[in-house]
C-alpha cells in the first residue's frame, strides 16, 4: 500500500538529481565556452598591440606621404584577413558551445524520460484493478511529450544549422568582398 507514494518520493529525488546534473552540465559547458571566447580574446588583443606598434613605427619611419599611404594600403589585407580568421573561430567556439549544450541537454532528457517510463512501468504493476485506462492514459502522455520533445529538438537542430550556414555565407562572402577591395588598393 506504501509503495506507490515511495515510488513517487524517490522519482521526485532522481527528478531533482537529474535537474541538478544537467544544470551542472550545462554550467560548466558555458565555462568552457566563455574560457575559449576570452583565449581567443587575449590572443587577439596581444596580436592587435604588437602589430599596431610595428605599424606605427614603420608609419612614422616613413620618408614621404606616398610610402606613408601605401604603407597604410599595405596594412588592409593583413587586417581584413585576420578580422575573418577571428570571425571564423568565433562562430566555431559558438557553434561547438552550443553543440556541446545541446548533447548534454539530450542526454539528460533520455536519461528522465527512462527514469518516468520506468517510473509509470513500475507504478503500473501494484496499480488496483480497473486502473488500466488511467495508466495507458499516462503512458500515452508520456509518449506525446517524448514526440513532442524529440520534434522541438529537430527544429532547434535545424535552426542552428540554418545559422551555422548563414554565417558561413555572410563570413564567405565578406572574405570575398575585402579580398576585392584589398587587391584594388594594391593595384594603386
Amino acid at each position: 500500500m506504501f509503495a506507490i507514494p515511495e515510488q513517487f518520493s524517490n522519482a521526485t529525488k532522481a527528478n531533482f538529481e537529474s535537474q541538478f546534473a544537467i544544470f551542472s552540465s550545462l554550467t560548466s559547458k558555458a565555462f568552457e565556452g566563455i574560457e575559449k571566447l576570452v583565449e581567443l580574446n587575449i590572443t587577439a588583443a596581444k596580436a592587435s598591440l604588437e602589430e599596431s606598434s610595428v605599424t606605427a613605427r614603420q608609419l612614422l619611419a616613413a620618408k614621404d606621404p606616398q610610402e606613408f599611404f601605401a604603407l597604410s594600403a599595405a596594412q588592409a589585407q593583413p587586417n581584413t584577413e585576420k578580422a575573418i580568421s577571428y570571425s571564423r573561430q568565433l562562430a566555431a567556439i559558438a557553434a561547438g558551445t552550443q553543440a556541446e549544450f545541446t548533447k548534454a541537454a539530450e542526454e539528460q532528457i533520455a536519461e528522465t524520460n527512462r527514469k518516468v517510463i520506468s517510473l509509470v512501468d513500475e507504478v503500473s504493476k501494484n496499480a488496483p484493478a480497473g486502473s488500466e485506462n488511467v495508466v495507458a492514459l499516462i503512458k500515452a502522455t508520456v509518449g506525446n511529450a517524448n514526440a513532442g520533445y524529440e520534434q522541438l529538438s529537430k527544429t532547434a537542430k535545424q535552426a542552428s544549422q540554418a545559422l551555422e550556414t548563414n554565417v558561413s555565407a555572410a563570413v564567405n562572402q565578406f572574405t570575398q568582398a575585402a579580398q576585392t577591395v584589398a587587391a584594388k588598393a594594391a593595384k594603386k
